[in-house]
């Protein structure tokens, strides 16, 4: 039996210290013009990030994103991207995150007392060797907690449209309640489409894996299909989609943000192939994100990392976001953490015995 999942208490910093005492009021800026921000700017991080307002008054920024400006507006403190700033806005200023110019950056908020370790120990990186038992049953129990309340973001690419099992599971996932959001692009809807039409990806039989006469062009056909109709939407009302993950999502009516790429072939009508509009949806869609996985997809999985904090505020409550990683790959879970994106969990495996696994034990 596996034990009930409980969120880690979040411990705030201890403004009463005298290492506090003296600290100045953090000062801002003026942006001399719209997408410039002035010299000396604070950038954002992933942690918890106080500013001192007014003396004594620290607060904390409630909805972050990392490499970001703040722009202080009265008294709200906006966490913005560099291309939102406009001329004049009051930009936070300092580069010390202990407080010295009057922001404290928190890092150990969520961290359990430490316990001295070993200088020297094996297994210290995440590579095919490691055991994922108790990933998994973390895993688990977290997506328990989260159906009913998190909001659950996956991030997929479309390697798992190309297996009878995975895409199945994926589906049932979906519309078992475990998914509150679907970020992904072009081709992972239009090889699902193409399953769903054809039973093929890419050609090739999704149960048989046997190459299908001509099967090289389905993957077109099932763009134009959706084109020919206006929209996957549309295909689905009319019953012309009646299963995979498309379908899934449409069913329970949960976000489907498809973000465009220079490679798409069509695209499908629903694909936003304007970069920073794509940007804008999926920010709009994990800003209140509390676990994320991302499945065999490294791009769309390191841009949602940069987008995320590493902890969430609902009124008197911080909690801690959760990144999950899963690629067949190390180079995929090791290029995520090296851009300092979001502190992640990566799982080594390949993502069609991954979802089999998970869909199983959820079930």
């Amino acid at each position: 039996m596996l034990e009930q999942f409980k969120l880690p208490a979040y411990r705030p910093p201890d403004f009463s210290d005298k290492r506090f005492a003296g600290r100045p009021v953090a000062c801002t800026l003026r942006a001399e013009a719209d997408g410039i921000v002035p010299d000396g700017y604070h950038a954002t991080s992933i942690y918890p990030e106080y500013i001192q307002t007014a003396e004594g008054v620290w607060r904390l920024l409630s909805s972050s994103r990392m490499d970001c400006a703040v722009v202080l507006d009265g008294d709200s403190l906006e966490v913005r991207e560099f291309r939102r700033v406009r001329k004049g806005d009051h930009i936070l200023a300092g580069r010390s995150e202990d407080g010295e110019e009057g922001i404290y950056v928190h890092t150990t908020g969520f961290t359990e007392s430490a316990t001295r370790g070993e200088k020297f120990s094996f297994h210290t990186r995440r590579t095919r060797e490691t055991p994922f038992s108790r990933d998994y049953d973390r895993m688990y129990e977290l997506l328990r907690h989260e159906r009913e309340r998190g909001k659950i973001v996956w991030v997929l690419g479309p390697a798992l449209t190309f297996d009878f099992d995975s895409r199945s599971a994926m589906s049932r996932i979906i519309d078992s309640g475990y998914a509150h959001a679907v970020l992904a692009g072009n081709a992972l809807a239009t090889h699902d489409i193409e399953a769903a039409l054809y039973r093929t990806g890419l050609g090739q039989d999704i149960y048989t894996k046997e190459y299908r006469r001509l099967g090289h062009y389905h993957h077109l056909d099932a763009i134009n299909t959706v084109r020919r109709h206006g929209s996957m939407k549309s295909m689905f009302e009319q019953g012309l989609l009646k299963d995979g993950i498309v379908a899934a999502c449409l069913k329970r009516e949960i976000p489907l943000v498809l973000a465009g790429s220079i490679r798409d072939d069509g695209p499908l009508p629903e694909v936003i192939s304007d970069a920073y509009r794509s940007q804008d949806a999926m920010r709009d869609t994990v800003r209140d994100a509390t676990t994320v996985i991302a499945l065999a997809t490294q791009l769309h999985a390191i841009a949602t990392g940069n987008m995320l904090p590493s902890y969430q505020v609902f009124g008197e409550l911080v909690r801690p976001v959760y990144f999950y990683i899963v690629d067949v790959s190390e180079f995929a879970l090791d290029k995520l953490a090296n851009r300092g994106s979001l502190e992640v969990r990566g799982i080594v495996t390949n993502v069609q015995d991954f979802l089999i696994n998970l869909q199983r034990a959820l079930a």
